[in-house]
């Protein structure tokens, strides 16, 4: 899915991109690559796609286990890489890619496109622009009702792999307090088995992070959430608050075919929009507060293909160095599940 869904549809919606090859070991009748891109050429192993001295970036969309090791191959290639998300297991492996990349002078954009959700957008403009004053509180919500664990990466991974719902679903909620906040100064991880299947990892989490003079910050996704619609973010202020119910669209959209630039690619309806209450002369005033417009996942690549073509490291739109940084949230959140204890970052 991810490289039909999200990866593919942005590379061909970007100018200055050309899909040129893909690797499929296998092809099946109703799943093969060389039919659905047929002017693109097709490898069998990564090693004979890393040896094509043509290719400048290589996008690295297979399970996270494998991240590293194709990572460091890419850039030892002289490729420059996009990775999904979560980047590698660990934030070492994270620091010597980082380092690797510095030596190679070849650049990692790490796949963060919910950087770019249209809601998350607008949640980021209300704050930097202080129309609910100071935030206090902020939860971020991924929760759903799925009472059967997937059969992939996601549901058979171990932590240590990076699989599981902290580095699925957990690595898109941090990054975006991330985005925010910066680095906690404590974080306190709770992390549970809602579906009770017997399973030894978790499937839900509620994760802490605690900011000396910030928000307290509350990150949750769970899997037996029975809802007509489900909490996306809560934010609240000194001056007022938000709150905003379903998803972004885009993943949806682009499931269904459609892709940046077509009429209402990211658009919300006015009824999915959230709420905003702010305090006017002593009343709670609400009304809704519509998204702004749609960047959308396409950012990402316009971003990457800038920095490739002269912006250099510092304009990456994600960098290793913050997907490293969130991976160590999410180690200190595993730290804290395991001990009952708050961690000091």
């Amino acid at each position: 899915m991810s490289a039909k869904v999200f990866h593919i549809p942005l590379v061909l919606s970007t100018p200055q991109m050309h899909l040129h090859s893909i690797v499929q070991r296998t092809p099946k009748p109703h799943d093969d690559a060389s039919k659905d891109h047929p002017t693109a050429r097709i490898y069998h192993s990564t090693t004979e796609m890393f040896a094509d001295p043509s290719i400048h970036l290589i996008v690295i969309t297979t399970t996270p286990d494998t991240h590293f090791s194709f990572t460091k191959a890419a850039l030892e290639a002289g490729k420059h890489a996009i990775v999904e998300k979560p980047f590698v297991p660990t934030s070492a492996e994270a620091e010597a890619l980082i380092v690797l990349s510095k030596k190679t002078g070849k650049l990692i954009c790490v796949y963060q496109n919910r950087r770019w959700d249209t809601d998350f957008l607008t949640v980021k403009k209300l704050i930097s622009e202080g129309t609910i004053g100071r935030i206090v509180e902020f939860e971020t919500h991924f929760d759903r009702y799925k009472p059967e664990r997937p059969d992939t990466w996601k549901g058979t991974l171990s932590m240590e792999q990076a699989g599981g719902v902290v580095y699925d679903l957990g690595t898109h909620l941090i990054d975006q307090a991330y985005v925010l906040f910066g680095i906690p100064k404590t974080v306190t991880g709770l992390f549970v088995n809602q579906r009770n299947d017997g399973a030894g990892e978790p499937d839900s989490i509620t994760v802490l992070l605690g900011y000396e003079t910030g928000p307290l910050v509350t990150v949750k996704a769970g899997v037996l959430s029975v809802e007509e619609e489900q909490l996306r973010y809560w934010v609240r202020g000194t001056k007022g608050s938000f709150k905003k119910y379903n998803l972004d669209v885009q993943e949806d959209q682009l499931k269904a075919g459609l892709k940046p630039g077509d009429e209402g690619f990211g658009v919300e309806s006015e009824k999915a929009s959230g709420r905003l209450a702010v305090l006017e002369e002593g009343q709670v005033k609400g009304r809704v507060l519509k998204n702004v417009v749609p960047e959308t996942y396409a950012s990402l690549y316009r971003g990457f293909v800038e920095a490739i073509e002269g912006g250099g490291e510092e304009a990456v739109p994600v960098k290793a160095s913050e997907a490293r940084d969130v991976l160590k949230i999410i180690e200190a959140a595993r730290e804290s599940a395991k001990t009952g204890k708050t961690v000091n970052l």
